[in-house]
């Protein structure tokens, strides 16, 4: 590029420690930075996300630097992840969508970053979703659904895949490790844990179990549950509890897994571009449509769930099979930058 660099704004739900938006900014700054692009993302913790990425970041809920930033930026990026939804709440939707449309006050480009849409229950935050997105230069979902959902509003999204699939991993070495990635939901019952807990003893209990929380706020009570529940059935079982771990902290780790269980899909996705045979506990639709693409076994967190033939064909999936399928998942910045440029 020549010439002065363009200033990118970004929104999401960064600074939470969730590990799948972080994984996701990741993999967007880098690919932003690659291409000179001065970057400023709007983060619940801003010294901590300026730090780990190199970038500029001002506090999410500050509205004078969010308008200031947008006012004197060249495009927004909002996304990835589930943003524009009123399921987690509608002020968080209401929140989402003021960005955006301050920025289309600035007459700045705004580009809807792999974003999963909906579902938006409340008729006003619906409308005006919908009048928003017709100002946005360019829309990529990252789900059929939301695809169609965008067309039945005459919109024109492209679907692309998950941006978590480009990011960097390192030497795959199992160590006889098997994962097991929690997060709490209202329909995880104590029975199905219980169920969950003996076959994991009773296929693994020669192995090292690793519990996966990858984000505190949710998943650390009912990881240190699961782990006390491994030790009542096997005081001798070795495990290890793992938490607050940075993305690279937790990319390391992974590549010494032998098996994968795992609830949240980008436990999940990290574990599949190892190759890591990988047991989906899907809580939601998308984790169980990664399990369908990549042939894996899937629990639908039943108790009447028959976990033994599950876990059989853990056992019997192909690394390598795995792995070349997610080379196919690349996702492709060249479009984006594109409309940036």
């Amino acid at each position: 590029m020549s010439g002065k660099s363009k200033h990118i704004a970004v929104s999401g739900y960064y600074g939470f420690d969730n590990f799948g938006d972080e994984a996701i900014l990741n993999v967007l700054t880098k690919e932003l930075k690659k291409n000179n692009f001065y970057i400023t993302v709007f983060s619940k913790n801003p010294q901590k996300t300026g730090l780990n990425l190199g970038v500029n970041s001002v506090y999410t809920f500050n509205i004078k630097s969010i308008i200031k930033t947008l006012k004197n930026c060249d495009t927004l990026i909002s996304g990835g992840g589930s943003l524009l939804q009123d399921s987690t709440s509608l002020k968080s939707l209401i929140y989402y969508i003021f960005v955006i449309l301050c920025a289309e006050f600035f007459k700045k480009d705004v580009i809807i970053f792999a974003q999963g849409i909906g579902p938006i229950k409340n008729i006003f935050g619906r409308v005006l979703t919908q009048f928003a997105l017709k100002k946005c230069k360019y829309i990529t979902v990252r789900d059929e659904k939301s695809l169609f959902l965008l067309r039945s509003w005459k919109l024109n999204p492209e679907l692309v895949s998950d941006p978590v699939w480009n990011i960097e991993t390192t030497q795959y070495n199992p160590l006889g490790r098997i994962g097991i990635q929690l997060r709490s939901w209202k329909g995880l019952s104590q029975k199905f844990l219980f169920n969950l807990a003996n076959k994991v003893v009773e296929h693994f209990s020669d192995k090292e179990i690793y519990i996966y929380s990858f984000q505190d706020t949710l998943d650390l009570d009912i990881c240190k549950h699961f782990e006390a529940q491994l030790k009542l059935l096997k005081p001798d079982i070795k495990t290890e509890l793992i938490n607050a771990m940075s993305i690279d902290e937790t990319i390391e780790s992974f590549s010494n897994l032998d098996f994968l269980i795992g609830m949240r899909y980008h436990a999940c996705l990290l574990a599949l571009k190892y190759g890591i045979p990988t047991l989906a506990l899907s809580y939601d639709a998308k984790v169980k449509k990664l399990a369908e693409r990549f042939d894996l076994p899937c629990s639908e967190l039943c108790e009447q769930e028959n976990l033994e033939s599950i876990f059989k064909k853990l056992e019997l999936l192909q690394p390598k099979s795995i792995q070349n399928k997610s080379l196919e998942c690349v996702f492709d910045f060249n479009k984006i930058l594109n409309k940036i440029k």
